[in-house]
């Protein structure tokens, strides 16, 4: 055995030579004496690439991946005999003094090096490196470990009483009392040890709890998926250089050691990390043929192609051709998803008599994402602290709905639902896309409170029952042309939301075939009662989706124009005495944002006038509901005005499109500051 141990030392040099390791060990050897400081432990980070050191010597590379404290006893005594043989370190005494962490860059591909946090058993026993990967769903604070620490015998006269025979270094699942104990005895005397407070090294330790991405499935308010699985959070030790590289609601790939850490009488496992990398979304490169073909029928409109998808969209839910404005805005938002921090947020708030049917619609669309969150109303939907669960008494924040569905949909459900400080929560997040959490020092044994800051990336999807608002508030008497009554909702909160948008059960003549669909379901669920509902499959809504969503997109000058030119009319039209202009800073940034969605959803990369009137008609009608009708005067339903039923509805919209495009010209002409905008005489 020790020929095999002397020869895996002489590979392990060699590999430090070939790798540019032993380069980098000197490098930091360096940093240590020119410190001129005495340290009970040394602290060192090796790279370790398991194909090239598998290809170098596969015994020495087996032995790193299925024992890898042991391995990193066979560098620790290569990097000591390199220091002494050097010179290195002038301080240093003795080889227990240095502590090797072996980092693989990677694991092989099999199924063995994968631990499953939703499949068991649950191998924490093994001690050998495991690659597993999760969302990050809570974070404790960063807080201090013992990395190393001296004893020296208590015997004066022994010769242990001084040096650095007893190191004592952090292993992977060892607590702090297994590091730092007062039952140590002298193996040489047998004398009780003592630590030498003045070299205990202390690292930065991190407590992270981490979650299969299975979950995501379970939180969302609809799926196709019937399988079931156990999901259970898994604790993560985060040390050292690691501490805050998570932040929390991403979905990280780890590598690192499985452990079980006890606390009293609760045994937890956990991993010692290694290597932390955050995993990006790979959206699919294609669309399905249906949708091309559909893509290439309509190319001699640019509203056609939208205004079918819209039309057909979520018919395992309403029958085609209803809802079709809301079904809509839902489909441009979805496409304005994305986990960049600065995007192109597209809120919903939907006012209805019909909330049914709209919760099951927007809970079916919320499905189309990865991460689709349904936010249970008994929980958080922002971050939330408590007291670390491990016995340390830090605080812990724990993620929440709006966290979780980072770079998708949160759906908060009924906005009236909830009281005024989580209203006033919300509008604060809608208006900043940031939000605080409050850690009180004293509650949780620090010196000083803290305030943590916590990015949402996430849109967010509400509806507000217009009977229950009725009911709750009386009705004004002083509502203008095209307003809503919104009492129930605070008005600078309504403003926080992208599009205001109002859906009320269908006309007599649309209902019947509502009627009929949800009787049908009720009766067989797993029907497809439509042929539609077969071209264009879930599925293919989802692929599109994430591939639609993922295209860059840039405004041309002529959109810009038109866009800048409706904003500025408009800011001069809706305007009082009192208050000035009614129209918010935000809307000339959801203009841009709508418009930037329906060029995703006609897959093109350019923003064209055609789509910038879809934005502007979707903004016109939600300040109409807001603040009543303006110079600028659309139709109830602007952008779906009829019944798309053949060629023919599909031209006649084209037409009264063009129609609202020349009436916007005009009304920039009119009341624009000195816009110009060259006006196409088709």
């Amino acid at each position: 055995m020790h020929h095999e141990i002397q020869k895996m030392r002489e590979i392990a040099l060699v590999y430090l030579d070939r790798s540019g390791g032993l380069q980098k060990f000197v490098h930091a050897c360096k940093k240590y004496n020119d410190s001129k400081q005495s340290y009970a432990v040394y602290r060192f980070i090796i790279s370790i690439n398991p194909s090239d050191i598998g290809e170098l010597d596969a015994t020495l590379g087996n032995y790193i991946l299925h024992n890898p404290i042991q391995a990193a006893q066979i560098f620790q005594s290569v990097c000591f005999i390199a220091i002494k043989t050097l010179s290195l370190i002038e301080q240093l005494q003795t080889e227990a003094q240095i502590s090797i962490l072996l980092k693989p860059t990677h694991l092989p591909p099999l199924p063995s090096y994968v631990l499953s946090l939703s499949a068991f058993p649950f191998n924490y026993t093994s001690q050998r490196f495991y690659m597993s990967e999760g969302i990050a769903i809570a974070m404790g604070t960063v807080t201090k470990y013992t990395q190393g620490a001296r004893f020296l015998c208590t015997e004066e006269t022994c010769p242990f009483s001084e040096g650095f025979r007893y190191i004592r270094v952090h292993l992977p699942g060892a607590t702090e009392s297994a590091t730092v104990r007062n039952d140590f005895v002298c193996s040489l005397c047998s004398s009780p040890l003592q630590e030498d407070m003045k070299f205990r090294v202390l690292g930065d330790k991190q407590i992270v709890e981490m979650i299969d991405a299975k979950v995501l499935n379970a939180l969302k308010g609809y799926s196709n998926d019937k399988s079931h699985f156990r999901i259970q959070t898994f604790t993560v030790f985060l040390r050292d250089e690691l501490a805050n590289k998570m932040k929390i609601g991403n979905h990280y790939k780890i590598i690192g050691i499985p452990a079980c850490v006890q606390n009293g009488l609760q045994a937890t496992a956990c991993i010692e990390v290694n290597s932390v990398q955050l995993c990006k979304p790979n959206g699919p490169s294609f669309v399905s043929d249906n949708f091309k073909y559909l893509l290439s029928l309509t190319s001699s409109s640019r509203w056609r192609f939208t205004a079918i998808l819209a039309n057909t969209f979520a018919s395992q839910v309403v029958p085609p051709g209803t809802y079709n404005t809301l079904k809509l805005a839902i489909l441009l938002s979805l496409v304005q998803t994305c986990e960049k921090e600065n995007a192109d947020y597209l809120d919903l708030l939907i006012v209805t008599s019909d909330t049914l049917v709209i919760d099951r619609l927007l809970n079916y669309s919320i499905c189309l994402l990865p991460r689709g969150i349904r936010h249970p109303p008994s929980s958080e939907i922002f971050p939330s602290v408590s007291r670390d669960k491990h016995g340390t008494g830090s605080a812990s924040i724990q993620a929440c709905s709006a966290v979780l569905a980072k770079g998708g949909i949160c759906y908060i459900g009924d906005l009236s639902s909830y009281k005024k400080d989580k209203l006033e929560l919300l509008q604060s997040v809608l208006e900043s896309r940031m939000t605080t959490v409050f850690i009180p020092g004293k509650k949780y044994g620090e010196e000083a409170d803290q305030q943590v800051t916590i990015s949402v990336q996430t849109s967010f999807w509400s509806f507000v029952d217009v009977d229950s608002s009725s009911k709750k508030h009386m009705q004004k008497d002083n509502f203008l042309i095209g307003q809503m009554d919104m009492s129930l909702i605070p008005p600078n909160l309504v403003d926080s939301f992208g599009l205001l948008m109002y859906n009320e059960f269908p006309s007599c003549h649309q209902s019947s075939p509502l009627v009929h669909h949800i009787l049908k379901k009720a009766i067989n669920p797993e029907a497809m009662l439509y042929k539609v509902s077969k071209q264009f499959r879930m599925q293919d809504y989802e692929e599109f989706i994430l591939f639609a969503k993922n295209l860059h997109v840039e405004l041309s000058s002529e959109a810009e124009n038109l866009i800048q030119g409706y904003y500025l009319a408009s800011r001069r039209v809706r305007r009082d005495s009192i208050h000035g202009s009614t129209l918010s800073a935000s809307a000339l940034k959801i203009l841009i944002s709508l418009s930037k969605a329906h060029t995703k959803l006609s897959l093109r990369k350019k923003v064209l006038e055609e789509d910038a009137l879809i934005a502007i008609l979707l903004l016109e009608s939600s300040l109409t509901l807001k603040h009543g009708k303006s110079a600028f005067c659309i139709a109830p339903n602007p952008v779906f005005p009829f019944d798309l039923n053949d060629e023919n509805s599909l031209q006649q919209r084209d037409s009264y499109l063009m129609q609202c495009h020349h009436q916007l010209l005009k009304f920039i002409g009119a009341y624009g500051p000195g816009i110009h905008i060259n006006s196409n005489e088709e």
